[in-house]
């Protein structure tokens, strides 16, 4: 059953708090900018509502009396929590929603495990992501930024390289110690990882190892690239891996890359930021850390 709150006139509660806190009527008259009589005012409104004195009061100051004391615990830790709690709304209202679409096993792969940096760095900002492989000028949605191969000359957007990589061939460490891969000839006893979002790859990589045609143990494709980089962590078979996208899967042991060349094309990754929003604090600050975490990538 719902009871009625009763609340006291809140102005004088006010006056009240800041006479109580700082012992003074004038001292609550400058913190609160009235006159001093209309602190006293407030306050004996007040003490009429609640039918009992909240100060002594002498020719030199003021007081609290017994009740005045017990009031003032109780009503200063209330209004210290609204205090608070307004202060979080504001801060929150204050919050800039940044809104990023990135290609899926780029964001799986590299942006998401590096994410946490970011948003440490820009607490006050948060991070929408989305994934897709559409067109920027075919995308659905309002975005700040959007992560894509480059370089594209897209209307209404500024790009700006960020991290180049190559594909090579990868594996998990368990298969490779298995069956061996000395030589590119070695892949006839492994089965091969393709992804049919990226038809060719594998051949492109195989005519340029001179090894045109070869027929291997067998073949699995995927639907999405970052399925294969998953499987061939799995132990699944070999797939064709960006270098940056791996990188992390290499370090820590799930992946190995058994040849260190031919390396396929370079790619290169781009952030366009809408021309709109370039003075967009959230949306430079984000294309500036993209830019810093992957600098070694972008300048080797």
């Amino acid at each position: 059953m719902h009871r009625e709150r009763v609340l006291p006139p809140l102005n004088s509660l006010a006056a009240f708090e800041a006479a109580a806190r700082l012992a003074s009527f004038a001292k609550a008259a400058g913190e609160l900018h009235v006159t001093p009589a209309a602190v006293s005012r407030h306050i004996k409104i007040l003490e009429e509502w609640l039918g009992r004195p909240l100060f002594d009061r002498r020719h030199r100051g003021v007081s609290l009396t017994p009740s005045g004391e017990t009031y003032l615990r109780e009503c200063g830790a209330a209004l210290d929590r609204i205090a608070g709690a307004t202060a979080r709304q504001i801060e929150q209202g204050r919050r800039q929603v940044l809104r990023v679409n990135a290609l899926a096993t780029f964001t799986m792969r590299w942006l998401i495990p590096r994410l946490p940096s970011f948003q440490a760095a820009n607490p006050a900002i948060e991070v929408r992501l989305s994934t897709s492989r559409d067109r920027i000028d075919s995308l659905r949605g309002d975005f700040d930024v959007v992560i894509r191969g480059g370089p594209d000359a897209v209307a209404g957007y500024d790009a700006t390289e960020f991290l180049r990589e190559h594909r090579v061939p990868v594996c998990s460490k368990a298969l490779a110690k298995k069956l061996p891969l000395r030589k590119a000839a070695d892949l006839r006893h492994h089965t091969l990882i393709h992804a049919a979002a990226l038809p060719g790859v594998w051949a492109e990589w195989l005519e340029k190892a001179g090894v045109s045609g070869l027929t291997t143990k067998g073949s699995l494709t995927l639907d999405h690239f970052y399925l294969t980089l998953q499987a061939a962590v799995d132990g699944l078979g070999v797939a064709i891996g960006p270098v940056a996208l791996v990188a992390d899967d290499v370090a820590e042991g799930r992946l190995v890359k058994p040849f260190a060349e031919p390396l396929l094309q370079e790619w290169r990754y781009f952030a366009y930021v809408r021309r709109d929003r370039g003075d967009s604090t959230a949306a430079l600050r984000f294309r500036d850390w993209l830019l810093d975490v992957a600098r070694p990538r972008l300048s080797s």
